[in-house]
């Protein structure tokens, strides 16, 4: 190992290089741009993306980023594509081909039956004078000094750079097609983001007991409920109505008053005024009112009707936070 080598040094140099390569991108981006946007935006078909190499990698996350974000993208292998992937292509497709150099062999093989099929190319090159380039409809320049590998060979820029362009491509198509955060959710059912978009109190409050007490319920009832129902509180109703909430916190507090257990009665333990919240508000934003207001639970209430009691946890359990 050589004694010399700075880690951090190295590290740094690679961001760095990498940064001031992706900020000079923006002088690229012009009324050529501008036209592919627009050719994306006004196709009935999907984008079809191929590469190959790191640049396949990139463009599979470019398809995924396109689709999750309202345009309809499909992933193409420049290798495979002439051993029967080219039948995905439809007449009202457009291709976007991926190629730093835009002069391998892949690629060349390739363009002459993409040319065939009448649809429209587009290229993502750093070499505007490339094969590539000369037989694509449009170019978007991903052109970048050098890799931030020390021998300036393993793609690392490059690919930084044509991942940055894509990026540009699918934002730009998203303003333009007003995409919004529910259309977000839609698309991204599954995992923390979805259930953040899309999760209700409702879906998770039917999952848990449902703690309730009369007003004029005994301190050994009160105990034994928020015990039995382990959200860490009860809800106080009167004539069915939440009125108060008792929390095991109020429980401890009571014993350094020095209460009399046998007299105290469930009104004289709660906070009056509970926070409440309708089971068909997000739990995002019911988060966002524990957070506020410094609590862990939230009652939940429709048209007056107690529904039952969400506890912080239950939405920590969810990965939402």
């Amino acid at each position: 190992m050589n004694s010399k080598f700075d880690i951090i040094k190295v590290a740094k140099n690679s961001i760095n290089i990498q940064g001031n390569s992706i900020l000079k991108l923006s002088s690229f981006i012009n009324k050529d741009f501008k036209n592919i946007v627009e050719l994306i935006n006004s196709i009935e078909g999907r984008v079809i993306v191929s590469g190959i190499g790191k640049s396949a990698i990139i463009g599979m996350k470019i398809v995924a980023t396109l689709n999750s974000t309202g345009t309809p993208s499909i992933f193409m292998h420049a290798a495979e594509a002439v051993h029967g992937d080219l039948g995905i292509i439809q007449k009202n497709d457009v291709i976007i081909l991926i190629s730093k150099s835009g002069n391998t062999s892949e690629i060349k093989n390739l363009l002459p039956f993409l040319k065939n099929t009448g649809v429209k190319l587009i290229a993502i090159s750093s070499d505007k004078n490339s094969l590539l380039v000369n037989n694509c409809d449009y170019f978007i320049n991903s052109f970048v000094e050098k890799e931030a590998c020390p021998n300036n060979l393993a793609p690392t820029t490059s690919t930084t750079a044509q991942l940055v362009v894509g990026d540009a491509l699918a934002i730009c198509l998203s303003e333009m097609k007003g995409f919004k955060k529910n259309d977000f959710a839609k698309f991204h059912p599954g995992g923390s983001l979805g259930k953040e978009l899309h999760l209700k109190v409702k879906d998770l409050v039917r999952k848990n007991l449902k703690p309730s007490v009369d007003i004029n319920e005994d301190f050994n009832n009160i105990i034994n409920e928020i015990s039995k129902k382990m959200l860490g509180a009860t809800a106080v109703l009167k004539n069915g109505i939440a009125v108060g909430i008792i929390t095991d916190g109020d429980i401890r507090r009571s014993f350094l008053k020095n209460i009399d257990s046998k007299s105290v009665k469930a009104l004289d333990l709660m906070s009056s005024s509970p926070k409440k919240i309708s089971s068909e508000i997000l739990v995002s934003r019911a988060l966002k009112i524990m957070n506020k207001n410094k609590i862990t639970q939230l009652i939940v209430e429709d048209q007056k009707t107690y529904i039952g009691i969400i506890h912080l946890h239950n939405i920590l359990n969810e990965g939402i936070s």
